[in-house]
């Protein structure tokens, strides 16, 4: 029986980002009715670990809005994840604070953070129609800094945009490349106050991507469904898993709901599936080299 990972994001400092990212709600550019705040009080990230470990979650992710790490936010995502980790709770603490140097990576990596999510996004080629601020190269090199201090990767995209297929494949290629832990699938999902006009990405198309995606990143890397997946699959969500996909973000995103965490653990059980514990993480993490 498949057993299937899942992890909670905890948006712990939002709607400050100055970059023009066009599928971003967080972008301060684009005065999208989201709620900012310049940080979350870390008890209220404690309890919100506490309620993802009850869910089911093995791992646990700390994202702030922003290009890059700074002072303070080194600073205060290290204080959060030291936090977190003393809870116990065997939950993978992952990182995602924008680009960074292998320095500010070490230093996450000693008060308690095991994995680091910076998303390419899509490849090179298409990435300048999406964002102007910034290039594609510099989250490639972030990727580069972050494994090189020995933390794992959480590495994906986002499809939907109006990307090629070949924009796709490119990007899979580069992903399976760095080898990450796991990989992130976000479907997109457009706002009236965004730039990128898309419409959601059918069943069909959604799965297709999926098989893509396993064969191209091989067997190892899980393939977690985030952003978008309950409107890309609606109630073929569970046909996600035939096609490859071993991993779901669980609970709600960044800045949109999700769904209800007790209402995906059923579903996934009522489909002949197991959600996965955190002795099975650690050992999934260990066949791939990680501690």
């Amino acid at each position: 029986m498949n057993s299937i990972f899942l992890c909670a994001i905890s948006n712990i400092a939002s709607g400050s980002c100055n970059e023009d990212c066009g599928f971003c709600a967080q972008s301060a550019r684009y005065q999208t009715k989201i709620e900012r705040f310049r940080s979350k009080p870390v008890d209220r990230i404690k309890n919100e670990a506490i309620a993802a470990a009850k869910a089911g979650a093995v791992g646990f992710c700390l994202v702030t809005a922003g290009r890059s790490i700074t002072d303070e936010t080194l600073e205060y995502v290290s204080r959060a994840a030291k936090a977190v980790k003393a809870l116990n709770l065997d939950l993978k603490i992952i990182a995602c604070n924008g680009t960074g140097t292998k320095d500010r990576f070490t230093e996450l990596k000693k008060n308690g953070v095991d994995l680091y999510n910076h998303n390419l996004e899509t490849s090179e080629r298409f990435f300048p129609n999406i964002c102007s601020t910034h290039g594609w190269r510099e989250r490639y090199e972030t990727n580069e800094a972050a494994a090189s201090a020995g933390l794992g990767l959480v590495l994906g995209g986002i499809l939907g945009m109006g990307e090629s297929d070949e924009d796709r494949v490119d990007l899979l290629k580069t992903i399976a490349a760095f080898k990450p832990m796991s990989s992130p699938m976000n479907f997109y999902i457009a706002r009236p106050e965004l730039p990128i006009k898309q419409p959601v990405m059918n069943a069909d198309e959604a799965l297709k991507w999926v098989r893509k995606a396993r064969e191209i990143l091989g067997p190892m890397p899980r393939i977690m469904l985030a952003g978008g997946k309950e409107q890309a699959f609606g109630d073929r969500l569970m046909e996600a898993i035939e096609a490859g996909a071993n991993a779901m973000v669980v609970g709600n995103y960044l800045t949109t709901e999700g769904m209800d965490s007790s209402r995906l653990k059923e579903t996934i059980e009522g489909a002949g599936y197991k959600v996965a514990t955190s002795a099975e993480c650690k050992a999934a993490f260990a066949a791939m080299g990680a501690s």
